[in-house]
Formats: structure tokens, sequence, C-alpha cells
């Protein structure tokens, strides 16, 4: 672990250099076209939790909202997330329900400045840890959000404070508040290509390409921008970090490419935090994908999972940050490491019944016994039953001499079968480098300054989340400043 620890600092000590807005070179944006082919109060590009939420709050305000989507189907990155939102509290006080101890949003921001080796912007980071909770309980009680069994904690926080559902199901509550609110106009196939300013320098629309040709879409009040990342972009990503070539998967959809961010920092934008690219530890080997197994290792460590190599043994804290994970099992040398879990473990977020669904299809593994799991993976078998007996008896001492894993009562050994086994591997999944916003979301340009009528959330937005992001608090992030910049966006001037 120690060895982890010091070859993160050693890349960390040469990327402050290569995160600057400024390296980028900044141009304005077009002046303002002759004539406009339609006009709104307020255009948001991007159709994921942040781009909604941005729609619903703006739309609440009384403004005349569109919401544009350069891809034929909206949701983005959105729509495949894995659904964890980190917030410390909700209205159905879950954390209490189930006796899992202490929280506070100070708790939640400390983590969070920690888990980002404090890269983190200190005041955007207050204004996620403490509007998060309010976010949850508006997706709850006016959206109608119904989340999965139970509370986890996940590698980076010092508490269970993730609240799970799916990616669509948060859609879906949030599009419900929007749609109740008067938003309608949702434009699809229709990529944001520049934007527009006028003599003073204040946004005023957008230029758009759609299939029947280019348009200018006017913005009376303010544009969002919600465009989320750019992990999908190969060439991209490789400007900031040169070693994330094609060889490395990626958990995005097809659409997270790096054009949109360009034409914002051609209109003046300043960066930050560009080359803090964040692989997903436990994706599914071959594709690289976030299905629901590839979920398993990321919530079922709270409660007593272990991850073991291709030797069958340990190698890193099964709490620890994702690019700890991710480093560490790259160094284990094997294309994929495994999660292993019994029914002790996975009876407390979710059932018997799910955890067959993924036997049947192949993707989890079973064996009546560890030395049956072990031969369904591929692993030696003294090794692999060896691991779960140090680990059963790690948690009754309460202490993890080996990886420094903090042990909880909510941890359950592993001693009776059937056991389990889901397959890991690390894919580009998260970019926390992205535009300059304030607390307002506006974005900054590279004097420091705010630009008139131009807003900023979610991945788009770089800062909040320092060199490495927590596990639950990329929902949160989007939703939160998403609906910050609705609000802020549909002000009269």
């Amino acid at each position: 672990m120690s060895n982890i620890s010091t070859t993160r600092r050693r890349l960390l000590a040469g990327i402050p250099a290569l995160t600057a807005g400024a390296l980028i070179p900044a141009a304005q944006a077009a002046s303002a076209p002759v004539k406009w082919d339609k006009s709104y109060d307020v255009v948001i590009i991007g159709s994921g939790f942040a781009g909604m939420a941005a729609a619903a709050e703006a739309s609440a305000a009384g403004a005349s909202v569109v919401v544009l989507e350069k891809m034929r189907v909206a949701g983005g990155n959105s729509a495949i997330s894995g659904g964890g939102f980190a917030c410390w509290t909700d209205e159905l006080k879950l954390r209490e329900k189930y006796k899992l101890g202490d929280d506070s949003a100070e708790l939640h921001f400390k983590d969070t400045m920690k888990g980002g080796d404090y890269y983190n912007i200190p005041e955007l980071v207050r204004v996620l840890a403490e509007q998060a909770p309010d976010a949850m309980n508006w997706m709850l009680s006016k959206g109608g959000l119904k989340l999965n069994k139970g509370l986890g904690r996940v590698g980076g926080h010092s508490a269970y404070r993730d609240h799970m559902a799916t990616g669509p199901r948060y859609l879906a509550a949030i599009e419900k508040i929007a749609r109740e609110n008067g938003f309608r106009d949702l434009m699809k196939n229709t990529e944001a290509v520049r934007l527009y300013k006028d003599d003073k320098g204040t946004v005023t629309g957008v230029e758009v390409k759609t299939r029947s040709g280019l348009q200018n879409i006017e913005a009376r009040r303010g544009v969002v921008v919600a465009a989320g990342g750019f992990a999908r972009d190969v060439k991209f990503r490789m400007r900031y970090v040169p070693t994330l070539t094609e060889a490395y998967n990626s958990t995005n959809h097809a659409g997270a490419t790096g054009d949109t961010l360009e034409m914002v920092l051609e209109a003046g934008a300043d960066a930050l935090h560009l080359a803090f690219i964040q692989l997903f530890p436990t994706a599914e080997p071959t594709r690289g994908m976030i299905d629901r197994p590839a979920l398993f290792p990321i919530q079922f460590p709270g409660f007593g999972a272990v991850y073991v190599a291709k030797n069958g043994r340990r190698f890193v804290s099964e709490l620890e940050r994702r690019d700890v994970v991710s480093q560490a099992e790259i160094a284990t040398g094997g294309k994929e490491t495994w999660c292993v879990f019994n029914e002790a473990v996975y009876s407390q977020l979710t059932d018997r019944k799910e955890i067959e669904q993924f036997v049947k299809s192949g993707r989890v593994k079973t064996g009546a016994t560890l030395s049956e799991l072990a031969a369904a993976m591929g692993v030696p078998a003294d090794a692999l039953e060896k691991t779960i007996s140090e680990h059963n008896a790690i948690l009754k001492a309460g202490k993890d001499e080996a990886f420094g894993k903090p042990i909880t009562a909510a941890m359950k050994p592993m001693q009776k079968g059937p056991y389990f086994a889901v397959a890991q591997w690390p894919s580009v999944h998260h970019c926390q480098g992205g535009v300059r916003i304030n607390t307002d979301a506006q974005v900054i340009d590279v004097r420091g300054k705010p630009i008139a009528h131009l807003y900023a959330a979610g991945e788009f937005v770089g800062g909040v989340h320092g060199n490495n992001r927590l596990g639950g608090n990329a929902i949160a992030d989007c939703i939160v400043f998403g609906r910050i910049a609705g609000r802020n966006a549909a002000r009269k001037a």
C-alpha cells in the first residue's frame, strides 16, 4: 500500500503544470447573429442529471427553457450511471433506520477534500456537502424517487452515506419535476457548435447543428452548459494524460467527448484539473462497462466483501479510494481481479434473486464451498480459503494490519456458502477537470471574472472533486449545481 501511495504522489508531482486552462488558447465567441431562429429565456446544453435539474429549476422560476442534446437518445452518462448519491442525511432517516452511526455535512466536506488530495476548491465542496440532502429530498418528495434497500459506505468515505437507485430512476424523478414546472422543449440530435456574445461580452445564445442544418437559438437570460466529461474521447484525454490510450476501455457513452468543452474555452472560459481523469476500478473487464454486477464491488465492501487477485490473495483495502484501488489492480499484473462475498454480505443491500440472475448469465461466479468458487474463478483454492479465513479474523479483531481498512460492525464474516465472486478491472470513467465556476455556477473567464449569462454544472466543471472523485459524489454534484445553475440562469437582468 505504501508503494502505491508513493507512486501516486510522484505522478501528481508533475500534474499541476498540465492542468491550467491557460494552456488552451482562449478566443472570443462570435457576435450575435442578425436573426435568431428560436428564442428562449434559458438554453441548456446537455440532458443528463445536471441539465435536467437546471431545466427543472429554471422552469420553476417561470423561464422558457430548451434543453439541447447532441445524441439521438437523451440522458448521456446519467442514463447509464451506477446510481450512488452521497449525502449525510435524508428525510427517510436511512442512516438512523439501519443503525449505521453518525455523519454530518462537515464530515462529508472533509472526506471529499481529503479524497481529492486537497486540490478541490473548498467553497464548491462546501456547497456540495451542505446542499446534497436537500437535492435528495427534492427528488424523493417531488419526483417520487424510489431508493434501493440499504445505505452504503464506499471507498474514501468515512461514513455510510451512499444512497442507491439507478441513473434512469434519478432522471425520471428530475424530469417529472421539470415537466410539472412547465418544461417542454427537448431537442435531440442537436449539437452546440458556437456561443454568441454581444459587444459587452454577455452570452446571448448558441449556434447549433441539426439534421436540417445550422440554427441560431437565442438565450435571453442565460446559457447553462451541462455537457458532461470527455472520458470517451481518446485524443482529447491523451492531450492531458498521454498514457490513457485506446488500450483503456471507457465506461462512458459514445457522446462523452471534448467538443463542447473546446467551444466554451474558445469563448474565454478558464479551465482546471484537465489531467485529473479517474479510472473506475470495478468495471466489467472485457468491455469496460458499468453493468449492475460492477457495482457489487463498490457497494459490498462496507458490509464485508473482499478483493482478491489472480493468486487468491488480498492486494488493497477494499475501502480505499478509486485511484488507489485501480493502481493496485494494475500492479497485480493480471487482466482481472475479483470481489468475493456471500449471503451475509449481499443480503444487507440486495436479495438472492438478483444475485442468481447474474449467476445464470455467467457474470457472477459461485461455489458451494470456497474451493468450488476458486475453481470457477481460476485462482488457487488454498490461497482463497486462507484469505477468507484471515479476513474473518480481521473482522473479529476489528483491525486490518495488512491494508488498514477501517472495520465496522456492519461488516459480516463469510463463514458459510454458497460463495460468489464478480470479476473487475479499471476503465476510464470520470473527468474531474473542466471549466472553472463559482458557487453561483457562473463560468469564470481566464482573467478570473464571471462570463455574463454563462453557467455550468456537473462533470463539465472542474474543481469540485480535486484529483480523485469519491463514489456517490458525482450525481450529488450534478444535481446540486445543476439546480443552482438553473435558478441563476433564469433570473432577469
